[in-house]
Parts: C-alpha cells; sequence; structure tokens
C-alpha cells in the first residue's frame, strides 16, 4: 500500500513518518481561474490559517521526528518555517491551548472604564459652566466701567467681593 510507505534516508535509517509523494495536510485550492493573471494587477497573497487540531497533528508527528532529516521533510511537506513550529511548541509548553487558535487581526479592543462617560458629561458641564462664567464675568466688568462713566458708585454688598 503506498500510503503506508516509510520514508528511508541516505544511511538506510527508518523516519517514523508514513509519506505519499507530494502529499500536504491541507486542502488544494481550487477556487483560481485556470487563464493566465492580468500582469498589470498583483495578487494579494493570502494568509494561510492552521486549526488548533492542525497544528496539534503537526507537532505530533514532529515529537515523532527522531532521525537526522526528518524533521525537515516534514516542514518541507507541510510548507511550514521552523519559527512556527517552535512558536506552537511554546505555546503548547504553556498550556495555553486557546493561544494555539488564531488571534484576531488588528487592533485590540480596550475594555471601557463604567465612570468614562460620567466623566466624559461632567467635562461639557464644566466648559459650560467656565464659558458661562467668563461671559458673566465680562457683563460686570461692562457695568462697572458704564457706572464709572456715569458717575455712578456702586456699593460692594459685604455678601460679594471682588478678589
Amino acid at each position: 500500500m503506498e500510503r503506508d510507505r516509510v520514508v528511508v534516508s541516505k544511511a538506510n535509517a527508518v523516519s517514523a513518518l508514513p509519506v505519499n509523494e507530494g502529499e500536504r495536510s491541507e486542502p488544494e485550492r481550487t477556487g483560481r481561474a485556470l487563464t493566465a493573471p492580468d500582469p498589470e494587477v498583483t495578487e494579494k497573497p493570502v494568509r494561510r490559517r492552521f486549526s488548533v487540531e492542525n497544528k496539534l497533528r503537526i507537532l505530533r508527528l514532529a515529537d515523532r521526528c527522531v532521525e537526522p532529516g526528518s524533521l525537515g521533510a516534514l516542514l518541507r511537506r507541510e510548507g511550514l518555517y521552523s519559527s512556527s513550529l517552535t512558536t506552537w511548541r511554546r505555546q503548547r509548553e504553556e498550556g495555553t491551548l486557546a493561544a494555539l487558535k488564531p488571534k484576531k487581526r488588528g487592533r485590540k479592543t480596550t475594555d471601557r472604564n463604567p465612570l468614562a462617560s460620567e466623566l466624559m458629561q461632567l467635562q461639557r458641564e464644566n466648559d459650560r459652566l467656565a464659558k458661562r462664567l467668563q461671559q458673566a464675568e465680562l457683563i460686570i466688568d461692562v457695568q462697572k466701567k458704564l457706572s464709572q462713566m456715569l458717575g455712578i458708585t456702586l456699593e460692594n454688598s459685604p455678601e460679594r467681593e471682588t478678589p
């Protein structure tokens, strides 16, 4: 049976990995057109995503590679870099199975402070009151100047003193 054939290295050592010629673990992509691509438009590369089960399967196969060159053959057959394997091993050793799942790309969401809306409302109210105070002080200054021009003396009330 060709599926159960085992790879034999140059030193006649047997690897524990069954291999088919040209076999890859990911499915063939059939969604592309068979016509030649337009030379004016560059094709955007598609990032491959590996499921947790696929990562664990590859890690189990990599752990069984004991012969020289068998790990390299596995990486070539799966189309992987050794850095991916190293990252997956580290995540597996940390015991974070969730870390093996693909993470959402882009900006990370931040948790909103529950008091943030109240803070914004109070800041707006503070700004509004500061504008009203500035307007009231301007009106008082105009009244003082007008009273000086007309010769009217204003009495300072004891409850309100100027700073």
